[in-house]
């Protein structure tokens, strides 16, 4: 397999060019990619938008991921320039949670536990001409959609906040849009208790994330109850 030019990295990550159809996704730190494949690959048999993982002839390495190759910007590029308004990306976002949270759980055999993406962002969705596709499946999870609203909310949130962060009108707008989407089936919580509480948790042990970041979440959770 001839790795091609590096077309993007991520915080734990790097994607190669192989050819036309195909990238591969390799974690640097050596993650085993085995369950994420299976994983999309199982969303992909029932029609969930995920790039197509593709055979190869040998065995990678545990990290390695080939996958199909996505045309199209982010949802966060096209947000930035202006082509999708954060009215359009939340609502996108809360038809994705919901499409994904309608699939049974692949391993959980329990009524109220589902397939959670827990990193469902602007940057994680590829606007391709077949329609949004959601990438980077890592920390995914089974557990109740709760968590997964709260996640994505609290993110978005993090931006929101962010006195430095020069998208944070966009991610305003784009959060009120995402809970009006939420409907009343779900509770978050909140600070004290709940999925709310639950997503800040995870989001504070979040290696990936620095001081600054972490720093920033009560007032992101702050910001997702006065939404709520």
């Amino acid at each position: 397999m001839r790795i091609g030019r590096l077309l993007g990295s991520g915080r734990s990550a790097d994607v190669f060019a192989l050819d036309d159809g195909r990238v591969l996704r390799r974690y640097r730190d050596g993650h085993d990619a085995t369950e994420e494949a299976a994983l999309m690959s199982y969303l992909a048999d029932r029609g969930f938008p995920v790039p197509l993982v593709h055979p190869v002839p040998a065995a990678p390495p545990r990290g390695d991921l080939v996958l199909q190759r996505l045309s199209g910007p982010t949802m966060l590029q096209a947000l930035a320039c202006g082509a999708l308004t954060p009215q359009q990306a939340g609502r996108v976002l809360a038809r994705l949670l919901h499409r994904l949270h309608g699939i049974p759980a692949r391993i959980s055999r329990a009524a109220d536990q589902r397939v959670l993406h827990l990193d469902l962002h602007p940057d994680n969705v590829v606007l391709t001409p077949r329609g949004p596709v959601v990438i980077d499946w890592c920390n995914a999870v089974e557990g109740a959609p709760g968590l997964d609203w709260a996640m994505s909310a609290l993110i978005l949130a993090q931006v929101a906040v962010d006195p430095d962060g020069g998208p944070a009108p966009l991610a305003h707008s784009t959060l009120s849009s995402l809970l009006k989407g939420l409907g009343g089936s779900v509770d978050l919580g909140d600070e004290k208790a709940g999925f709310l509480r639950q997503a800040r948790e995870r989001r504070a042990g979040d290696r990936g994330l620095s001081r600054r970041e972490v720093g920033l979440l009560d007032a992101a959770t702050a910001l997702v109850l006065g939404r709520l």
